[in-house]
């Protein structure tokens, strides 16, 4: 693969919508879990516009603050049971498979691998999955040996805080500068990049790439991905981020 130019020296990646395909998964559990509760407006189309505003890291409170603005919306339920219901689709019960059985890696391994090879102190994950989450699903995948470091729900502020980045880069032994970019598919991954002064990339999750590709339309144009770009994304990147590899440099 040619270099266009050394830009990145360090890799972080989001984990939803970056390396795993939720929209079966993570994206319906919101649905459903407003819908058990009274809010039957919400949407996917509603989650994405709730994720454009900022500060929707956690899927738990944002299905219960969904909730709460519907005006159907049970008004007194709380976040243990909006979290428990949420953890049912997703995990599964005893009767019924749970939404995590169908998500599905998104880049290929030989992207993966030859990212690995290139970037300065291994590739960091920022996510804002629980780490149990985290760890099953690079399990389930078989990719736990791309990464040498997280950083989870239990660990601390939630992007867009620019602790997760900042503290992912202590991890990596490397400085929270413009050669370490995370690349992720909503506005608060790029507000923490930037705002622990690194660099951020957007992607464009599949489900939002295939409507672009519907209406005739760059996937570059979807409502995320411009908010992204807003937010100060260096660039726009398809599903799979495989021009990625070319704005590091080779190892050598």
């Amino acid at each position: 693969m040619d270099v266009i130019t050394s830009k990145y020296e360090t890799l972080l990646l989001d984990m939803d919508g970056v390396l795993a395909e939720v929209s079966k998964s993570y994206r319906a559990a919101i649905v459903l879990t407003c819908h058990h509760y009274g809010a039957k407006s919400v949407n996917d189309e509603a989650v994405t516009e709730w994720k454009i505003r900022g500060n929707a890291n956690c899927d738990w409170t944002l299905s219960r603050d969904m909730i709460l603005a519907d005006p159907d919306g049970q008004k007194d339920v709380t976040l243990e049971e909006v979290t428990k219901t949420f953890e049912d689709f997703y995990q599964g019960t005893e009767s019924t498979p749970g939404l995590y059985r169908l998500e599905t890696l998104i880049p290929t391994l030989e992207i993966l691998t030859e990212l690995r090879k290139r970037s300065k102190g291994g590739i960091g994950i920022v996510t804002g999955r629980p780490r149990s989450d985290c760890i099953k699903f690079l399990r389930d995948m078989k990719i736990e040996e791309f990464f040498v470091a997280s950083y989870c729900a239990e660990d601390g502020p939630k992007k867009p805080d620019p602790f997760p980045v900042q503290s992912i880069c202590k991890q990596l032994g490397v400085q929270p500068d413009k050669k370490v970019v995370l690349v992720g598919d909503t506005p608060d991954d790029i507000k923490s990049a930037v705002a622990a002064g690194c660099s951020g990339v957007g992607v464009t999750t599949p489900e939002a790439a295939n409507s672009q590709a519907e209406k005739g339309e760059n996937h570059a144009l979807a409502p995320m991905s411009v908010a992204m770009t807003k937010c100060g994304a260096d660039m726009i990147l398809e599903p799979g981020f495989s021009e990625l590899v070319t704005y590091f440099k080779e190892e050598s």
